[in-house]
């Protein structure tokens, strides 16, 4: 088996081959799609070909791996060797490539599907998209504090009220100018967001796991499809555990020798976007009643609202696993709630609105309805308060063992 190393930029990438234990430069490789075709049909499909995480792997892996046996992506955070190396040349970052998998230490990187790979696009435009929009409030609003206006009292400042109030603030004509300007910019990123949004929610119409992914309280449609963006295929991880880790929400360890371990902040490893709209779903879920509320006013009790947060985002992440591995909707949902995201996923993929008719969605509508749900599960939430309420943190080992000899004596 021949190993080839790929160290790729934007214009050329250079190719190093591993065989028989000696190292041979196979040249420059320019990075167009039909240059590097031309490239890969030279290769043999018993080869493997290795390339490093960049912005345009995903489309080179594309191209390569129908004429080769396999194409590793390798995670460059965790290729120390080229990243401290003291001498560092292309060749050698591609020679170093393909010895690291031949010895088996390479890192490599999970290539998603097609349809996942397009869904990670959408969703990270949707988030740039909404970026920007809050980058221009911002904008507006550092304008209006540089001539001494007080804050806005109304919660959204481009909204109707919002701009009433901001057209009879007194500022320069030229930034006048400016608050306009950036009005129409931030019109224009609604359209665009619009549209994007409209082609997120026909995926999580055609997807029965975002569906049942919105079941979790604290969920709704960006969410779910944030977090299957990032998963993917939901069976390469063994366990939960592994998703947390794979998110970054496991806490780091460090520990030498015969020494106690110490845990401490979250690694934060892997897409941060997902594990940022855990967290943003977390306080949505400590708002709503049900054992996950519970939760977060244990944590916070004892360590703060804000690891309180980061704790409940980790029990999400493993709810999120056995919801999608079982196939099982969240076991404390609220139908009429539930009923009412789909219904609003449904308006922005573009169905109409039908007044004067009962939806799906119409239960949640009735107050009455409304309350016998919430005090369901706010019996749930009771119920976890009390099987918790005698559990202590747990100290070091050794000093539980120390006290388990001492009972025995």
């Amino acid at each position: 088996m021949r190993i080839i190393g790929l160290d790729i930029h934007r214009a050329f990438a250079e190719a190093v081959a591993w065989e028989d234990g000696r190292l041979r430069r196979l040249g420059r490789v320019d990075m167009r799609r039909d240059l590097l075709d031309t490239f890969a049909r030279k290769l043999s499909l018993d080869d493997v070909v290795v390339i490093e995480a960049t912005g345009n792997a995903s489309s080179a892996a594309a191209v390569v791996a129908p004429h080769v046996k396999k194409v590793v992506i390798a995670n460059p955070k965790q290729v120390r060797i080229i990243a401290y190396a003291k001498i560092k040349t292309d060749t050698i970052d591609a020679s170093v490539l393909a010895q690291l998998y031949a010895s088996g230490f390479l890192p490599e990187v999970w290539i998603p599907d097609e349809p996942t790979q397009a869904l990670r696009r959408q969703v990270t435009r949707r988030n740039q998209i909404v970026r920007q929009r809050s980058r221009l409030k911002n904008v507006i609003q550092s304008i209006l504090h540089s001539h001494l206006i007080p804050s806005r009292p109304h919660a959204d400042l481009c909204g109707t009220k919002g701009r009433s109030w901001l057209s009879e603030q007194v500022v320069p004509q030229d930034e006048r100018l400016a608050i306009d300007r950036h009005l129409r910019e931030f019109d224009r990123l609604g359209e665009d967001l619009q549209v994007i949004e409209r082609d997120l929610a026909r995926s999580a119409l055609a997807d029965e796991g975002v569906k049942r992914l919105m079941t979790i309280p604290g969920v709704d449609m960006t969410v779910a499809l944030a977090m299957k963006a990032a998963i993917g295929d939901v069976s390469r991880f063994d366990d939960p555990q592994k998703l947390v880790s794979y998110l970054g929400l496991n806490p780091s360890v460090r520990q030498s020798g015969p020494g106690p371990a110490y845990h401490g902040r979250i690694t934060k490893q892997g897409r941060g976007h997902a594990r940022g709209m855990l967290v943003e779903a977390a306080w949505a879920a400590a708002r709503a009643p049900g054992p996950l509320r519970a939760f977060f006013l244990r944590v916070r009790a004892r360590r703060g609202q804000h690891v309180a947060a980061v704790a409940t985002a980790r029990k999400l992440a493993v709810v999120i696993w056995h919801l999608l591995m079982k196939g099982e909707s969240y076991a404390w949902a609220r139908p009429s709630l539930h009923a009412k995201k789909l219904r609003d996923v449904e308006l922005k993929a573009g169905s109409k609105a039908v007044r004067g008719q009962k939806g799906a969605a119409h239960a949640y509508n009735i107050k009455s309805h409304r309350e016998e749900e919430r005090r369901w599960v706010e019996q749930a939430e009771g119920a976890y308060a009390r099987f918790v309420a005698g559990w202590n943190p747990r100290g070091p080992r050794k000093a539980r063992t120390d006290a388990a000899n001492e009972v025995r004596r």
